[in-house]
């Protein structure tokens, strides 16, 4: 008897360890966060105008050996009313890190534009530069690392399907590459400059330069899109936007962009604009409200045209 209840106590010793610490091992941990953007517009010939602009819905966590996870998704309504409700994927991915060094799959933002890669609920207008929505790549499936030298230069670097968001087929069997540098010679001063090639027909560049102070905010970018087979010219445009935080719940907001798309018929090839506007943050930074006038003129010489906008945001 005393024989087995030594082999008993040898036994249950280590399983009695190892249950302990499985019990106190930490949990993996889930964060939500997410925001809303309800607006409204006024436009001549059109009216007023109320849309969600953007309601979107995000998880996040991290799970043992330097690797995350997200997960996002858009709730729309349809197009002004009239479509159907629905959900869109739009992040899915995992991400792995050692010290400097990342590597990321799934489906994510290409590393091209800092507009782009800028949260729509950061960017001080509204809406993004119509050069930016015209010729970055967007959203796509496949893998980037990106490795980070001393806290100045960041190097991304990813290959992709080329098909864009939410398609997961490659059905030209051509794949999308997209390199972006970045530099920070002073902590208020961010240089950057990224290519993107559709290995069968183009290649997209860009520059962009970014001030941002306590006291100011100057920022810019050229986009361009070279066609191998076009005989025109390339696609290109650029923007400047300057803000200035004159009270911490208040920053008034000017922009001005430029684009140009010789491919397209003569009479909407040209498109610039105005933005003038103010954001004001009652609450702190997670609640936004911003008033805005765009007056646009698309064409050559083209018609201009004036749009207003009260934007709400919050961010959860």
């Amino acid at each position: 008897m005393p024989a087995r209840a030594g082999l008993a106590f040898l036994l249950l010793v280590p399983a009695a360890t190892l249950a302990g610490q499985t019990s106190t091992a930490p949990a993996p941990t889930v964060k939500l966060s997410g925001y809303i953007q309800g607006r409204e517009t006024y436009q001549d010939n059109v009216g007023i105008v109320g849309t969600i602009n953007r309601a979107r819905l995000a998880a996040a966590g991290a799970v043992l050996g330097n690797v995350t996870w997200k997960i996002q998704g858009e709730f729309r309504t349809g197009n002004v009313g009239t479509g159907k409700a629905s959900v869109s994927l739009q992040d899915a991915y995992v991400r792995w890190t050692h010290e400097a060094l990342g590597l990321q799959i799934g489906q994510f933002k290409t590393p091209f534009t800092r507009e782009f890669i800028t949260s729509l609920s950061e960017v001080e207008t509204a809406d993004r530069s119509t050069v930016v929505d015209s010729l970055a790549p967007k959203r796509d499936i496949g893998v980037m690392g990106d490795y980070a030298l001393g806290g100045r230069i960041t190097l991304s670097a990813g290959i992709f399907n080329g098909e864009g968001q939410n398609v997961t087929a490659n059905t030209d069997s051509s794949a999308l590459g997209i390199a972006r540098v970045t530099f920070r010679p002073h902590p208020y001063l961010l240089l950057g400059t990224n290519a993107a090639r559709y290995f069968s027909d183009s290649t997209r560049y860009g520059v962009d330069a970014s001030v941002e102070s306590p006291w100011m905010i100057v920022r810019g970018e050229y986009i361009g899109q070279h066609h191998d087979q076009a005989i025109t010219g390339d696609d290109k445009g650029w923007y400047a936007l300057a803000a200035v935080p004159v009270r911490p719940w208040i920053q008034p907001v000017l922009k001005y962009e430029w684009f140009n798309r010789p491919r397209i018929p003569l009479d909407a090839q040209k498109n610039r604009a105005w933005t003038a506007g103010v954001n004001l943050f009652p609450w702190g930074r997670s609640t936004r409200f911003t008033l805005e006038y765009v007056s646009r003129k698309v064409g050559d010489p083209g018609v201009r045209k004036g749009l207003g906008l009260a934007q709400a945001q919050v961010i959860f």
